[in-house]
């Protein structure tokens, strides 16, 4: 089910350790509507460690999410993250697409090292080999079966049909032509890292001329705002996350807590950054970098980055150049914006 495109139109489901997040769009001429949309809050222990522990409870929250949205399909898109291997093959080029199909099924158990009978996998044909005419670049993709059918297993517990799961990854990736507008020369011939910092994980993704080119996941994310919150005020997790995102916390809440967590969002950036310049000798800087997430919506957050950084940091937001349909306007709030990028990036599937 990877890659493959679909006929009918799909919903697009972010399922993360923290919530679920549906989006539903349309699309006319060269811009895009958002038809509906929901988020959910995931039950604590869930998922870990972005593995579904808890199908039951995942597919209640994402059954939630379709009953408020009331998405127009029962079609949907959604991701797998973590233990996915993604690896670049080379074919020969003059093999029909039956005849390739048939020798990458032959040749799989020797790229992927886990036994093939516990495994989903895909391909894509990327192109010619730069190094042989004669050969074609395949991107090869697998995952755990079992990953795979315990998300199309909580989409059917909300009443959903998976028709395509994607890599979160590439789902990312697909989703910055929603951010275009905010690149600098619009990502042509720049490079830009895409953060994306989640509830227990922060990914950092460069991006040169819109594509893709390296990838790096941190143990960091939101949660970790919030234990701090928890242990300072004596919150319970639920309380805490709730002044967190409503307010309402003491007045040396920005100078105690949230001040020093913006330090650790960039000293994360900035780590990562190193790590990437450190693996290629082609790339020595970056000209921009695009915040989002959860932590995204901190105010002042991508301000401090840029002021640690010394690079121009600007919070994404894959709506700001779309029209939100009424169903979606009571549903949908600024502050969220920028954590839907995956569930975008999914739903864009619609239209591949």
């Amino acid at each position: 089910m990877l890659f493959k495109p679909s006929s009918p139109p799909l919903v697009g489901i972010d399922i993360s350790t923290s919530s679920v997040k549906l989006i539903e769009l349309a699309k006319k001429g060269n811009g895009y509507t958002v038809e509906s949309f929901a988020a959910e809050p995931m039950p604590s222990n869930a998922i870990t460690d972005k593995m579904i522990m808890d199908v039951d409870a995942a597919g209640e929250a994402v059954r939630k999410a379709v009953k408020r949205a009331s998405p127009k399909t029962k079609y949907a898109a959604v991701a797998i993250s973590g233990q996915v291997m993604t690896k670049t093959i080379q074919m020969p080029a003059k093999l029909s697409d039956k005849d390739l199909g048939e020798q990458i099924e032959l040749q799989a158990d020797q790229y992927i090292s886990q036994p093939i009978d516990e495994v989903a996998f895909d391909y894509e044909i990327v192109g010619p080999s730069a190094n042989d005419p004669e050969l074609v670049d395949v991107l090869l993709v697998a995952a755990r079966r079992e990953s795979v059918d315990k998300l199309v297993n909580v989409l059917d517990l909300a009443g959903l049909s998976a028709k395509l799961v994607d890599v979160e990854a590439f789902a990312l990736e697909n989703s910055c032509k929603l951010l275009t507008y905010q690149m600098m020369d619009e990502g042509l011939d720049r490079t830009i890292a895409l953060v994306d910092f989640g509830a227990a994980t922060t990914s950092f993704s460069v991006l040169h001329d819109r594509k893709i080119i390296y990838t790096y996941n941190s143990d960091f994310g939101g949660k970790q705002l919030t234990d701090e919150i928890m242990r300072h005020y004596g919150l319970t997790y639920e309380e805490a996350g709730k002044a967190k995102k409503e307010g309402g916390l003491p007045g040396n809440y920005k100078v105690e807590i949230l001040d020093p967590f913006t330090d650790d969002m960039a000293q994360t950036v900035n780590r990562s950054l190193q790590f990437f310049l450190s693996s290629t000798s082609e790339y020595t800087h970056l000209d921009q970098i695009i915040v989002c997430g959860g932590c995204a919506g901190i105010p002042g957050s991508a301000e401090r980055i840029t002021e640690k950084m010394g690079v121009p940091a600007v919070v994404g937001n894959p709506f700001g150049q779309m029209k939100i349909g009424s169903r979606a306007k009571t549903q949908l709030t600024t502050a969220e914006s920028s954590a839907l990028l995956v569930a975008c990036g999914l739903a864009l599937r619609s239209f591949d």
